[in-house]
This record gives C-alpha cells, structure tokens and sequence, in this order.
C-alpha cells in the first residue's frame, strides 16, 4: 500500500526540521513541492537526494492524475509546502481532499508534524490561547469589508496572514473597527530579521508606516495575531481589582 506523508518543513530557520521529517524524506520515492527551486535549497541542505514533483495552485488536472497514477503503482510520496505545514492555507489541502476522495483507504496518508506559523505567532503573543480561531489570508477585493468586521467581533484571539504589499491596508482597515484593540505581528518569523511588533492597531500602523520607506524593510509574509475581546474585559477587571 503507498503513502502519501504530509511533512512540515521549516517556516525560515532551516535548523527547525525534525529528525523524523528528514528522515520520511530521503526514504519516499518522490517529493511535492509547491516550489521546487526552495525545496531544493532545503534538500541540498540536508544532503537529500529524491526526484521532486511541483505541485501549487496553478497545477492542472493532468499533474493531479499523475500524482494519483504514483499512489496506484505504490510509490511513497512526500508532500510538502514552502513553509510550514501542508494544507494550511495552501494548495496541499485541495491534493489531500482529491487522494482521499479518488484512492480512499488504498493509500496511507501520515502526518509529519513540524513548524507552522499560526501557532509559532500564537506562542509568543502574550494573549490567551486556551482558543483561537486561525482565519487564513482575507480576501483581496470581494467581502474584505465583512472579512474585518467578523473578526473584530471575536471573543478570543483571531490568528492570520497578510502579504507586504497589504499589511498597510490591513492595519488601516482594523483601525477604523477597533482602534485600540492589542494586535501583535510577526514578521520574518525564524528568519535573519525576524520582528514582532506589539501594541494596538494605531501604534502598530505608524510603526509599519515609518519603516515603509525604508528599501526593502517592508517585506515578508506577515502573521498577525488580533487579541479577542475577552482580553479587553481581563483588563478591566486587572484595572479595578488595582485601584481598589
């Protein structure tokens, strides 16, 4: 029987592999990979020598039937994301749902835990996070508005990505819902650069927008953590129980 393993690669920092994650990938067959050219950079690092496949969002129905046709001959296949884990908010999801839905039980599907931005921004937030609500990327154009003003109303923290060319937008379009609500963004997280920015909207917003002048600062896939309402009411209640 093939397996399809679902391995979480690191998020920047090339040294947050696991053991097992390198392991699984000098033993399967074949490697997909959203990009090849940044997996390669992975594999090379860690002297692994398997053919990859590219596998993103653009990829068509013939490259899917491929990959399907691998899985009934019993080869082992690894996928994998730039960074992070697999499915989450990427393409990886779509192939896992059409593996399950087409080869059903005749193919193992085993999860290679590791990295992923969602809770690696969620662990240094400071906020409560006995729960949270992970909400992708908002949408570019359609809904955007609906998108802020669901989120703001959340009672606990809303964990999501943003891309350099919108974070400014972004920030502006959750000032003008909930100014001061905390907000804390990670930037470059593992990276050379990595940054995390805390504060409330506004604060944030004038910091970003000084620093988006400056050559190539503004840069990076962007994760944001909104603090939910209940903290807001856990601050109050600190503040009272302090003055009495």
């Amino acid at each position: 029987m093939a397996t399809l393993y679902i391995v979480a690669t690191p998020i920047g920092n090339l040294k947050d592999i696991t053991l097992r994650a390198i392991e699984t990938l000098k033993e399967v067959d074949f490697i997909l990979c959203e990009d090849t050219r940044i997996t390669k950079k992975l594999l090379n690092c860690y002297q692994i020598e398997k053919p990859t496949i590219s596998y993103h969002q653009h990829s068509q129905l013939r490259r899917v039937n491929e990959i399907l046709e691998l899985l009934r001959q019993g080869k082992d296949l690894a996928l994998v994301s730039d960074a992070g884990t697999p499915g989450i908010a990427d393409p990886g999801g779509k192939l896992i749902e059409e593996v399950v839905l087409t080869l059903g039980q005749t193919v193992n599907i085993i999860p290679i835990p590791g990295p992923m931005a969602v809770t690696v921004a969620i662990s240094v937030s400071g906020f409560p996070a006995n729960k949270f609500f992970f909400a992708g990327f908002p949408p570019s154009k359609n809904k955007r508005k609906k998108f802020f003003e669901e989120i703001a109303q959340f009672n606990y923290p809303v964990v999501f990505f943003e891309s350099p060319y919108r974070i400014i937008k972004t920030l502006t379009e959750l000032k003008a819902l909930t100014p001061q609500r905390k907000i804390v963004i990670c930037q470059e997280l593992t990276k050379k650069f990595e940054t995390i920015y805390r504060g409330n909207t506004e604060e944030i917003l004038k910091q970003l927008e000084i620093i988006k002048v400056l050559p190539k600062k503004l840069k990076g896939e962007f994760t944001i953590v909104l603090a939910g309402t209940e903290r807001n009411e856990l601050t109050r209640f600190h503040k009272k129980k302090d003055s009495r």
